[in-house]
């Protein structure tokens, strides 16, 4: 188990939360593990779920068609910082 920032572990708590992974607690997600494929699993529609959570919870945008989406959603820290920089 990582060390989550607070910040981090408010987005984890927003990944458990508007995906219902019932069965993880946000200090189980590892801040640098990946969130797709072999980390923790998410999928393209994940994806599209947690885009429109963030976007209600803290005004951050992300189109689909961002070159940079890989880099973001590689890991819980990336889309931390990430929207940290954006967020409204």
């Amino acid at each position: 188990m990582s060390n989550l920032t607070p910040f981090e572990r408010e987005i984890a708590e927003l990944i458990i939360e508007s995906l219902n992974l019932e069965d993880i607690e946000p200090a189980e997600i590892e801040a640098d593990a990946a969130l797709f494929g072999d980390g923790l699993g998410l999928d393209s529609i994940d994806a599209l779920e947690l885009s429109m959570a963030l976007a209600a919870n803290y005004g951050v945008k992300l189109k689909s068609d961002n070159p940079e989406n890989k880099d973001i959603f590689s890991s819980l820290r990336h889309l931390a910082e990430f929207v940290q920089a954006n967020k409204h």
